[in-house]
């Protein structure tokens, strides 16, 4: 591992946790929209994350010198709409957007649920700036045992 690939792997989580945070936000911010510009409820978006540069052993041994060089960490698999979490459904017939029956479909948003996330998302962020914090220290004590 080189100098710089601690500096890569935290970067990499911080940018990772900062998207996350976006998302959170925005499902925060849409928890009461019924109708988005398609007509339906809003739905709760998941962001999941990956290994950075995963390869299979061939191409690995193939492309060695490359790899070296190449930043480790984490990066973003996708952004996911939660189908699995049942859209709340409220009785209100006075609600522009009421069904037949009165009930209205409001998104699958979490107040809780999303809180939580932010402050796990929080976390991960303020971990990755302290190893990276620590990281840097690390190599300018380095630089200053050459003096």
């Amino acid at each position: 591992m080189g100098m710089f690939d601690s500096f890569d792997i935290n970067a990499s989580g911080m940018t990772a946790q900062r998207f996350r945070m976006d998302i959170i936000s925005e499902n925060v911010a849409n928890a009461n929209t019924t109708r988005t510009s398609d007509g339906t409820p809003y739905v709760r978006k998941v962001v999941t994350f990956t290994e950075k540069d995963t390869q299979t052993p061939f191409h690995h041994i193939l492309n060695e010198a490359r790899d070296r060089y190449s930043g480790k960490g984490v990066k973003i698999n996708g952004v996911y709409e939660d189908t699995e979490t049942q859209m709340n459904m409220v009785y209100d017939p006075s609600h522009p957007d009421a069904d037949e029956n009165g009930y209205v479909t409001y998104p699958n948003v979490n107040i809780i649920t999303e809180m939580t996330n932010l402050i796990d998302a929080s976390r991960s962020y303020e971990a990755n700036a302290t190893a990276f914090s620590a990281s840097k220290t690390i190599a300018m004590q380095g630089l200053n045992l050459g003096k």
